[in-house]
């Protein structure tokens, strides 16, 4: 991947809107603390609900990067976009924020992020998939830049934060790592053994930095990864318009073996760093120190 330009200002959207707009709706959102994004209250509750940390994505470059999976529910396409992976175009179906998922010892593994439900005429549920939705962690100090902008939007919005420490910056290894492929593990692997099938929502570029996962037909796929990007505004009071760039249908274990996977590094170079360290250890003799009389006598 090339490098990217760090930008001056590292916030793309603040409570909803681009950091530089100063429209009637984007002060109201910052103001009201408001989440355009069918957050589970009109307000956002990100990290705090007394402080929340309004920040819906940062840049990378020129590009937006989703920071918080809020953030992927404008207009609800993802979940049109697994259902279509899930059902018949025929079914009826409805969603379920935040259901808890036990083991066979009756043990949280986790909740599943959205539970779309397939229901007949009478409303009983015939068929279901779980939906994860991945944003992006980050590297660096988010907080800082967010509350220096909010003291004074206008006058902050074309702020040089280049210059101060832990610029925030997306942490793509740490998302998939600490992130994806535990939930995966944990959680995609009760779906996957009930024979029921995983979307996987996640920005362009996290699923960019992924290793290159083995592809199927829509047919024989067990997960459907759906990969968003955000495209600018092009007028105030305007959202960045979330879009599906594309759809990768996998099998559940090849493509868990592949994030999962480590990319080893040459052995030599592993014996020669310990080679380094053995000899440090031998070139530093103990320190002994003789006692004449060790019993004063």
């Amino acid at each position: 991947m090339a490098k990217q330009t760090q930008p001056k200002h590292p916030l793309a959207e603040v409570f909803g809107f681009p950091a530089g707009d100063m429209s009637t709706a984007a002060n109201r959102h910052r103001t009201k603390r408001l989440c355009p994004f069918n957050n589970k209250v009109p307000n956002c509750t990100k990290d705090k609900a007394q402080d929340p940390l309004g920040v819906c994505s940062v840049f990378h470059g020129n590009e937006a990067v989703i920071t918080c999976p809020i953030r992927f529910r404008q207009g609800w396409m993802i979940a049109d976009d697994a259902a279509d992976f899930f059902f018949p175009a025929s079914a009826k179906w409805t969603t379920l924020t935040e259901v808890r998922l036990k083991d066979a010892e009756g043990g949280s593994a986790g909740n599943i992020d959205i539970v779309l439900c397939a229901y007949d005429k009478a409303g009983k549920v015939y068929d279901f998939g779980a939906l994860e939705v991945q944003a992006v962690y980050i590297s660096g100090n988010v907080r800082n830049p967010f509350a220096h902008y909010m003291e004074a939007p206008t006058k902050n919005a074309g702020m040089d934060w280049t210059v101060e420490e832990n610029y925030p910056r997306p942490d793509y290894l740490s998302s998939s790592r600490k992130r994806l492929a535990p939930q995966l593990i944990f959680k995609g692997g009760i779906i996957n053994a009930w024979g029921k099938k995983t979307a996987v929502a996640l920005n362009k570029g996290f699923f960019n930095t992924l290793p290159k996962l083995p592809e199927v037909p829509k047919a024989e796929a067990d997960i459907a990864w759906l990969i968003y990007d955000l495209k600018p505004p092009t007028t105030a009071g305007a959202h960045y318009e979330l879009f599906r760039e594309r759809t990768v249908y996998t099998r559940f274990e090849p493509a868990l073996n592949q994030i999962t996977k480590s990319s080893p590094g040459k052995v030599e170079d592993f014996l020669r760093q310990l080679q380094t360290k053995v000899d440090e250890k031998l070139e530093t003799p103990p320190t002994n120190r003789t006692l004449e009389n060790p019993f004063g006598k």
